[in-house]
């Protein structure tokens, strides 16, 4: 087995701009993340902007020192000007950031520049061209402002994925990022069984996750007579209000197999994902996403994009690759319903193996504990 530096008693900083469900996948991460460093001895404070939701999903960190803080302006930019005396004030070996666009960036590059210590960066994914492309005079002021002052200060970048690190290369310059998936959770210890014909979604509603995409397809399925008696597709989410008015305005004229539930946490979100046949993820653009860890946790295979860079799941027969358009989405929908018992029971093994090996939070604890003992032994400064 590896030998795991040892990071117990380091004091470790989170710095992300939602400590709550607002923050989606990232909030996610942050989650898995900091469990993982407690795990592991670290002790873990964790700091973002105040929102209608931190106080109320505090309890996901718990065991954590958890500090939010008020914002001033525009709630995009989260100018928050009591973040970095917090940030100072917790006497922290490392500051790692998850998430980039907003104010904790130039928090936290002020931190770096007072303290000398380490400084990571996680963009997650949001330096991927399809996100890059959105927004450009905002992300244009960003990087002017404080995002270049960041990059310069980060100790290390991490990336999620290959893929990820070529983007940040692409963006940052010759950095060379350490490649660290996100860790999923425990694997549910349930034995592999058929399920009724459900397919389920969770995850942010915006137009990244290519959901009008995945409504056309169920439709073109149902209208056609293709889906299995008492098939059903439940759409579970949060978003802009904006986002959410459209996908409901999609729904008045979708079949009624279609539901969407809101938002789902907890209990049920895990009877979600464990009475799912499938989850499905047709997204346009993802770091890494949580959601497909948490389905093969449960023992439940994905349908999803290559855009979720999760080729893993593929190669070890754990998803089916639903592409990005209508008619690719309905022909994986017709493939994944269509499977015998013994043909959904395999795949969904390999989905649980993947959950508990490659992805599972022990193989993720190493790199990471690794990473940290590293630089913090080094000190502060750019690799």
């Amino acid at each position: 087995m590896d030998r795991t530096v040892d990071i117990a008693g380091l004091r470790i900083g989170l710095l992300t701009a939602r400590v709550s469900r607002l923050g989606g996948g990232v909030f996610e991460a942050v989650v898995h993340h900091a469990a993982l460093l407690r795990e592991a001895g670290a002790k873990v404070h964790v700091f973002g902007l105040a929102d209608a939701f931190a106080d109320k999903d505090r309890e996901r960190l718990s065991g954590c020192e958890v500090a939010t803080v008020p914002v001033l302006g525009p709630e995009q930019v989260g100018y928050a000007p009591k973040l970095v005396d917090a940030l100072i004030e917790a006497d922290l070996d490392l500051l790692h950031l998850h998430g980039i666009w907003m104010y904790p960036s130039a928090a936290g590059a002020s931190w770096a520049r007072r303290t000398g210590r380490p400084y990571v960066i996680s963009p997650h994914g949001m330096l991927d061209p399809w996100i890059t492309s959105r927004g450009r005079w905002k992300k244009a002021l960003a990087r002017a402002g404080y995002e270049r002052r960041s990059w310069r200060a980060a100790s290390a970048f991490h990336a999620l994925t290959e893929r990820e690190a070529e983007d940040i290369a692409a963006e940052v310059g010759d950095v060379k990022s350490e490649v660290i998936p996100n860790p999923g959770p425990p694997v549910t210890d349930t034995p592999a069984q058929d399920r009724l014909p459900n397919v389920g979604y969770i995850g942010r509603i915006h137009p990244k996750k290519n959901l009008m995409a995945l409504i056309d397809a169920w439709q073109m399925r149902a209208d056609s007579g293709r889906l299995p008696e008492g098939a059903v597709l439940t759409l579970a989410g949060w978003g802009e209000d904006s986002d959410v008015e459209a996908l409901n305005l999609r729904l008045e004229t979708a079949p009624d197999s279609i539901r969407f539930v809101g938002p789902v946490f907890g209990g049920e979100k895990d009877a979600l994902l464990s009475a799912s046949r499938f989850m499905v993820l047709p997204s346009l653009s993802e770091g890494l996403p949580v959601a497909a860890l948490e389905a093969w946790a449960a023992g439940t295979p994905m349908l999803m994009s290559e855009a979720c860079n999760l080729p893993e799941g593929f190669g070890a027969g754990a998803a089916i690759d639903c592409g990005m358009t209508a008619v690719t989405i309905a022909d994986a929908i017709a493939k994944a319903l269509d499977m015998t018992g013994a043909q959904w029971n395999e795949i969904s093994r390999a989905a649980t193996a993947l959950a508990d090996g490659p992805f599972g939070a022990a193989a993720v604890s190493r790199k990471w504990c690794d990473l940290i003992g590293t630089l913090v032994a080094q000190g502060g400064g750019k690799t």
